[in-house]
């Protein structure tokens, strides 16, 4: 029975590392409003060393469409701001010696719609992530039935994988709902 536990506890466990990996992915794809999150992707060129921009600087919303960016050295001004132009994310930042300042422009009808497809891809991603872990947690309960656990163990465990399976693509589909809707919102 151990063994079984183990398997199911290990299907949770990936299946909600999977959750968490869509809900970070979700946090990059910008909706309208600043958010620090938007130049996760950036890296700085720190002394020779390629580090991401949160290694250098903090990142702050302002407010709703301006991003302060407040390096931790003033000789990082010209490095960061040559950084957000080249991860090429549409962004202009205007530096005035201290910190820089990027205005998020408002999103076009059509970059929306772009934008509600990437977040749609993602959770698809999510999705056959989860039904992998279970196509594989269902394989190991049926090589443990045939190393002698007994059968309605074997079809117990199958259904709580698949409730489990069940629950995470609903979480997901409410994540990508919750996101359209605020990629959606003018």
């Amino acid at each position: 029975m151990s063994d079984i536990n183990s398997v199911l506890e290990n299907a949770k466990t990936s299946m909600d590392k999977t959750i968490s990996h869509l809900e970070t992915e979700l946090q990059k794809v910008r909706a309208g409003k600043a958010s620090p999150a938007m130049l996760e992707s950036v890296m700085v060129d720190y002394y020779g060393s390629m580090v991401p921009l949160s290694n250098t600087a903090s990142v702050n919303s302002q407010d709703s469409r301006t991003l302060v960016i407040q390096p931790w050295e003033k000789s990082m001004l010209t490095p960061i701001e040559k950084a957000i132009q080249a991860a090429n994310l549409g962004f202009n930042p205007q530096n005035d010696g201290v910190i820089i300042r990027i205005m998020v422009p408002p999103l076009t009808e059509e970059r929306r719609k772009q934008l509600t497809k990437t977040a749609k891809g993602i959770g698809e991603d999510a999705k056959v992530g989860i039904r992998t872990v279970r196509k594989d947690s269902m394989e190991q309960i049926k090589k443990l039935q045939k190393d002698g656990v007994p059968e309605d163990e074997a079809k117990s465990a199958e259904s709580k994988i698949q409730i489990l399976t069940d629950n995470s693509v609903s979480k997901v589909d409410k994540h990508i709902e919750q996101k359209e809707k605020e990629i959606m919102t003018v």
